[in-house]
């Protein structure tokens, strides 16, 4: 309206004399005197009318019941941008700068950072509809005017130059909720992508962290082949003793030859594996892959962290991912209810105040000012059920949300319930495995002393050496997994360890870390 106003190049009050002027403002200044409350009451009865034809189009879906899961209802609330620094109290340094870089570089974190930017954008675009909005316009107009239009000579046919200088301000009124439901649904979403920023952190981190550990678990392997290839050549060296002295056959000599290659190939294939997890690294952090060819792990330096007794019951609250999806849920209801909105009238103000004139010497004189004040409502009446189809668009979003939701609380839940089982597991497992392999270390150096001094066979040797490097392949294995299944289970509740902010029943039953039996066990 304010533009179309600045188009009138001819004096308002000029206007107002022209005879059909004239009769048209008479006519509109008695009907409304007559009847001052027609146009409200009859917008009010329309507004009635289109708000009852959308009340059957409902969301089909419910957020779960986080109770019934065993977990704290996952409330939305914001999340803080910073990440606990978790990883720090394995007490590897190598390892805290490699998270610190990744977190810091990689391409992952700059896409949800850059999703973040445009979501702030987008909250503050939502935000400035809701206010006045103010222009100053100033325009310049040389045109000829049509001999036979609205204008009386001796404007009509003559070439003119024209001014305009004013101020124009519009603000449309949100008596039904339209702008505000769009700002809730924007910040909805802001909320969201800065729970996604942090989500993609905690991510991030705890897969340098596993990485960093296959690393380490890979270059252990690689010892351990190391080691028996030396004691395999220790131990061709004295069949071949035995052979020289007539106690040994060539039987004995070809499996002992034969058990060497065999090593050397299972080190060639473990260097292969080492190279590719440095490549892997590497990417995860955001370098080239060839950056950390010459990084070496040792997971005796790393500490195994500590579980609780118990974890946290706001497991919800604190996985980012969850108040991600919550915060969608909350953006998709505001984009539901702005669609509703647009079946109730839209009002708006404009107005402008200012100057016009034929003539540029005329438009700063007092009689060149013109002013307007447009007040009006909007109501669609018929269109083609478009208003309809795009309240079940969002409608069908929240919903599409609601499961999202949904199923990310029950991934949760698992997640942690998993990670805790396989932490028992572990603890189980390596308790037993310590156990078994320093019997079959000592059954391996009784069968190499009875060998050396001719009480024993060759083949004995051989099956308690393949009983070892297997225990010792298992014990480095088993070290590693003790390390990741408490990353994985630090990520499920959320990156860190706080206690819980309620007394109620943790989620699981608590974890003894002394103890190889684990406490609560359910075995």
């Amino acid at each position: 309206m304010a533009a179309a106003a600045r188009k009138k190049v001819f004096p308002m009050t000029e206007l107002n004399r022209l005879p059909f002027v004239n009769s048209l403002n008479s006519l509109t200044s008695a009907t409304f005197a007559k009847r001052p409350l027609a146009p409200l009451l009859a917008a009010g009865l329309l507004a009635l009318m289109a708000g009852c034809s959308h009340q059957a189009i409902q969301p089909r879906l419910a957020a779960l019941d986080a109770s019934a899961l065993g977990v704290d209802a996952a409330e939305p609330r914001p999340v803080s941008e910073d990440l606990s620094a978790w990883w720090t109290v394995c007490g590897d340094a190598q390892l805290d700068a490699l998270i610190q870089q990744a977190l810091a570089g990689s391409p992952t974190i700059q896409v949800a950072q850059t999703r973040l930017q445009r979501a702030q954008a987008q909250e503050m675009l939502s935000s400035g509809a809701d206010k006045p909005q103010l222009q100053l316009t100033g325009e310049v107009d040389r045109q000829r005017f049509t001999e036979h239009g609205l204008y009386p000579h001796p404007v009509a046919g003559s070439t003119l130059t024209t001014g305009t200088l004013q101020l124009e301000g519009s603000w449309e009124l949100d008596l039904f909720g339209k702008q505000r439901a769009e700002i809730e649904a924007s910040i909805g979403q802001r909320r969201a992508s800065e729970a996604d920023l942090q989500a993609a952190r905690l991510l991030l981190s705890s897969q340098v962290a596993r990485q960093y550990v296959q690393l380490g678990r890979l270059q252990a392997q690689r010892e351990v082949a190391v080691r028996a290839l030396a004691q395999r050549e220790e131990m061709l060296a004295l069949i071949r003793q035995r052979v020289d002295a007539g106690l040994d056959t060539n039987v004995e000599l070809r499996q002992g030859q034969g058990a060497v290659p065999d090593t050397r190939q299972q080190i060639t294939a473990l260097d292969e594996q080492v190279n590719l997890a440095r490549h892997a690294l590497a990417v995860l952090v955001g370098r080239a892959p060839k950056s950390l060819d010459d990084l070496n792990v040792s997971l005796d330096r790393l500490r195994t962290p500590d579980v609780p007794q118990s974890l946290p019951l706001d497991l919800l609250a604190r996985r980012a991912d969850v108040m991600a999806a919550r915060w969608r849920v909350e953006s998709a209801r505001g984009m539901s209810d702005a669609a509703r909105a647009t079946f109730y009238p839209n009002i708006d103000l404009t107005s402008y105040a200012g100057y016009n004139a034929i003539g540029l010497s005329q438009v700063l004189k007092a009689s060149s000012l013109q002013w307007g004040l447009l007040p009006a409502i909007h109501l669609p009446l018929f269109d083609g059920d478009r208003r309809l189809a795009n309240l079940s668009v969002r409608v069908a979003d929240q919903d599409a949300s609601v499961a999202t939701y949904n199923q990310t609380v029950l991934q949760a839940v698992q997640e942690a319930v998993d990670q805790v089982d396989s932490v028992r597991s572990v603890a189980r497992q390596q308790s037993e495995q310590q156990a078994a392999q320093g019997h079959i270390e000592s059954a391996y150096d009784l069968a190499t002393q009875r060998y050396r001094a001719g009480l024993g066979g060759y083949l004995t040797v051989l099956s308690a050496e393949s009983a070892v490097l297997a225990q010792r392949r298992q014990a480095v294995d088993l070290k590693a997994r003790a390390l990741d299944t408490r990353f994985s289970l630090i990520r499920a509740v959320g990156g860190t360890w706080l206690p819980p902010a309620t007394t109620a029943q943790p989620l699981v039953a608590p974890i003894t870390q002394n103890n190889p039996s684990l406490s609560g066990d359910r075995s």
